[in-house]
């Protein structure tokens, strides 16, 4: 009996060392943040952003680094299924819209919480839930010109079909800062029921921009500006009851630097860049809080960090490269919802300590590919049919020999049926026109870009022209005729990682 006893005693704390032997996992997606707002990436930057430069110079710095999407929900699934959005949908969730995800879905949260793994989501979701499941019976479906009033809803219903059904073990955040309802939830329950409909008249005043809210129910006194602090503190305080001997993921989502602008008053001034810059700035500031939350905990030296953003920057950086002389989206052309560089091409850091060396890489990565990473990270293997778009970053991460390119081409795309391919130094875009919003005469003076090309594609060589300026779709036409091809097949279900099992 005592032996069988040491041996089950000995088998307990193996696998007790196998788990504490993985590492943590810190994930912090940043919301509409331009490649040109990191001052790493951008030495003309009018914003200071301290926390995450000191982050890029511990960790890798990719400057070619992509979303899925130019807009916010796509890039999400994309992030959390390791398959581009496209394959399914375009668009973004709608207040009180439903669950993009399937209920087969696989996601790295799953696979991480089935390796041992505690997960938590704090900030914004905007995936969807299934908000029909606690609409009172005869409430009618909300709409832009019949929004959802307080009474359509059982607040004292769990909602289903939100991030715990995506593997997450904990979630807390607002859902969606512009988007009703105005409430704090907690898992799958509101915390406080909606009382009032939501009037920006009763917030504090805007600095910047416009307030971009959806008519909706809201709790009263709510206040926009505190939803940045209240889910730091809450990540904080999250990150401080870690345990050594299990592993954690958390999904810290950011609500910022997307409109409404809203700098809190301490941090107000502290950029060259307007009110904008300086929700930048407190957006650094929260993410400082992070890191030095784990340095608190003893938390870092087995934490892998990895900061980027959903997409590029909101239109508004127009006016503030008018006004202030910065532009968010640094040498490149676009802006969010643009299948231009600047509308997906976004702050990509990962650090690891004493794993991953300091430094910059220039290979094209997506986040589709941190799936793959993940996966290779706990040893688990992808099948054909899982994560059909991500590649494995691992061996890059470490510095081990690895094929270069990682990805042997990447599609980013926003509105159906206008694609961009890169393949190497090669972006082929299958439209003759790259934006979605309407530039100013005077941008695209200054900028020297035609509002579409002369030809019915368009194609670029980013290794001497990151501007999309020159497009040579007349001078390759080889180039063009084999990256349409790779294109049309991945558009028809090849999967674009090296696993994927496609028909």
């Amino acid at each position: 009996m005592k032996s069988v006893l040491l041996v089950s005693l000995c088998l307990l704390l193996a696998g007790a060392t196998s788990v504490s032997a993985q590492p943590n996992i810190l994930l912090i997606y940043a919301d509409d943040m331009g490649y040109g707002d990191l001052a790493a990436n951008y030495p003309e930057s009018k914003i200071p952003t301290p926390h995450l430069d000191q982050l890029a110079s511990q960790g890798l710095r990719f400057t070619d680094g992509h979303s899925s999407s130019g807009i916010c929900t796509p890039s999400r699934f994309a992030l959390l299924t390791g398959q581009y959005h496209w394959r399914r949908f375009h668009g973004i969730v709608q207040s009180f819209g439903p669950s993009v995800f399937k209920p087969d879905d696989f996601t790295f949260p799953k696979m991480l919480q089935q390796h041992g793994y505690r997960t938590a989501a704090i900030g914004k979701w905007h995936l969807g839930w299934d908000w029909a499941a606690v609409r009172r019976h005869g409430a009618p479906v909300p709409t832009k010109k019949v929004p959802a009033e307080p009474d359509h809803y059982d607040w004292d219903k769990p909602i289903p079909d939100g991030p715990l059904a995506q593997g997450f073990d904990e979630y807390f955040g607002d859902g969606t800062i512009n988007f009703p309802p105005y409430v704090w939830i907690a898992n799958d329950r509101v915390v406080e029921a909606p009382t009032v409909m939501m009037d920006t008249d009763l917030f504090p005043p805007l600095l910047e921009g416009s307030w971009e809210c959806r008519e909706g129910p809201m709790v009263e006194g709510w206040n926009p500006y505190a939803v940045l602090p209240t889910i730091t503190d809450r990540a904080v305080a999250w990150l401080g009851e870690q345990k050594p001997d299990q592993p954690f993921f958390l999904y810290f989502s950011l609500p910022s630097p997307h409109a409404p602008i809203l700098p809190n008053e301490s941090y107000r001034g502290k950029s060259e860049a307007g009110a904008y810059g300086d929700f930048m700035f407190e957006t650094d500031a929260m993410v400082g809080r992070l890191l030095q939350a784990l340095e608190d905990h003893g938390l870092a030296d087995n934490t892998l960090i990895v900061f980027t953003s959903d997409n590029g920057p909101e239109r508004y950086a127009y006016e503030r490269r008018r006004q202030h002389g910065h532009w968010s989206s640094g040498h490149l052309r676009g802006l969010k919802r643009d299948v231009w560089e600047g509308g997906h091409r976004v702050p990509f850091l990962v650090a690891w300590p004493g794993v991953i060396e300091p430094g910059v890489s220039h290979e094209t990565i997506s986040q589709v590919d941190l799936t793959a990473t993940f996966a290779a990270l706990v040893g688990y293997t992808l099948q054909g049919d899982e994560a059909i778009d991500s590649c494995n970053l691992l061996p890059l991460l470490k510095g081990e020999d690895y094929s270069s390119p990682v990805r042997p081409a990447s599609v980013q795309n926003t509105r159906a049926n206008v694609f961009a391919l890169r393949q190497g130094d090669w972006l082929y875009i299958n439209r003759p026109f790259g934006e979605h919003s309407a530039r100013p005469d005077w941008f695209r003076t200054q900028w020297n870009d035609p509002k579409s090309a002369s030809t019915p594609a368009m194609l670029f060589n980013l290794a001497d022209d990151p501007g999309q300026r020159d497009n040579r779709y007349a001078s390759h036409p080889e180039k063009v005729a084999a990256m349409k091809s790779m294109l049309g097949r991945y558009r028809a279900g090849q999967g674009s990682a090296p696993h994927a099992i496609t028909e």
